[in-house]
């Protein structure tokens, strides 16, 4: 790919300096005729014509740089990205010694790779892509992810939006080794749990939510557990682990919940875990109807905020959902609230909870991502999650 001069409007080089990871097309005024996705483009200051940033050309993106460097100029080549991914490797090491071999190697911009995503499940690693700025440079980080994470296997999974587009490349698509079944099993904190790493749901399961699965583990002994929008039922299964008495999952997709029960017989526990497939919001009005209450209730729904018009509707959601699940919670009982809107501000997630939770409801803690998750600027913060006991008098 080419090197490219690149200059950008004032707010584009505030940007730069502030080392902010995007830079939009409307502060890009200088700009190559024949510049290409992928292209390294150089950005260079106005004022004194001094390299200030590095970046990687996106022509398909309103992101029109993605950034990789700060701070002047430099070299990008397979060094340069070694040196990068040795530097996240090595933040997740603290996480590797707790019985657990799933994480996320790559977080995208907060790690210095906008737009790239990859995961390793124990020996499979898994790389999502999200533009086409990537596929010169595939080969070599690939490779550089397989010699720091000792993987085995290298599995490729696109974006719809590549999907849609022309690419030399497949959803699914083999980049190294030999995969002999596409269901990886893995294990976190102790529990057993499987991805389907072709087929699956973004690489093929969520790891960000792990820290919370462990901590619900912990609260479940002898409980009845409510998990809602359950997926893979990762909640779900670490309650049982924990010695949950009862654990009634929910989702709208019965394959997720095939999915969930299938994960729970990886594992040992004596306690019950029933599914129940349909519409959160009607099961959750049909299981107060039947007054029923349990000790623990975890409400984790999908992102209700995809876009900034979305705003309003993810906010009246998020109201009826506390005030839904608030309802099943026994005396003494804990509501866990969570949500992976990055639209939606942790101060205004938490205001609504105030607003629409009943009188008796404290909350006893905030948590935000795992560490494999790490956040480096404001946009690549999303998860937020409250715990909340209901101490009714």
């Amino acid at each position: 790919m080419k090197i490219i001069a690149v200059k950008l409007s004032k707010q584009g080089e505030k940007s730069v300096k502030n080392r902010h990871p995007w830079i939009f097309s409307d502060s890009v005024i200088k700009l190559p005729n024949n510049a290409e996705c992928g292209d390294v483009a150089v950005i260079f200051s106005f004022k004194t014509n001094k390299p200030i940033g590095v970046g990687l050309y996106d022509a398909n993106s309103p992101i029109a740089i993605k950034m990789l460097h700060f701070g002047g100029g430099i070299k990008i080549d397979k060094e340069f990205f070694r040196q990068k991914i040795e530097t996240a490797y090595s933040l997740r090491l603290p996480l590797l010694k707790t019985q657990t071999n799933a994480y996320r190697l790559i977080f995208g911009e907060n790690d210095g790779f906008p737009g790239f995503i990859a995961d390793v499940y124990d020996t499979v690693l898994v790389v999502k892509l999200y533009s086409k700025i990537w596929f010169p440079y595939l080969s070599e980080l690939v490779q550089a992810l397989m010699t720091v994470s000792h993987c085995k296997v290298a599995v490729l999974r696109l974006s719809r939006k590549l999907l849609k587009s022309q690419s030399i490349y497949k959803d699914g698509q083999l980049l190294f080794g030999k995969l002999f079944d596409e269901t990886v099993v893995f294990t976190e904190h102790g529990v057993r749990f499987s991805a389907n790493v072709i087929k699956g749901h973004k690489t093929g399961y969520f790891l960000d939510h792990r820290h919370n699965r462990k901590k619900v583990g912990t609260l479940s002994k002898n409980k009845t557990v409510l998990d809602v929008f359950s997926y893979a039922g990762g909640f779900s299964v670490h309650a049982l682990v924990g010695g949950a008495k009862e654990v009634t999952g929910i989702d709208i997709s019965k394959q997720a919940l095939e999915l969930a029960l299938a994960n729970g017989k990886h594992n040992d526990f004596s306690g019950t875990h029933n599914v129940i497939a349909g519409d959160a919001f009607v099961l959750l009005k049909n299981l107060i109807n039947q007054q029923k209450k349990y000790d623990l209730v975890i409400l984790d729904p999908p992102s209700f905020a995809k876009n900034k018009e979305a705003i309003p509707i993810a906010q009246k959601k998020y109201a009826q959902l506390t005030t839904l699940g608030a309802q099943l919670v026994k005396p003494n009982g804990i509501l866990l609230l969570a949500s992976c809107s990055s639209r939606i501000s942790e101060e205004s997630f938490f205001a609504i909870h105030k607003e629409n939770l009943p009188n008796g409801f404290v909350l006893l803690e905030k948590t935000t991502h795992d560490l494999d998750h790490p956040v480096t600027f404001k946009e690549g913060a999303y998860l937020k999650t409250g715990y909340y006991k209901f101490l009714k008098s």
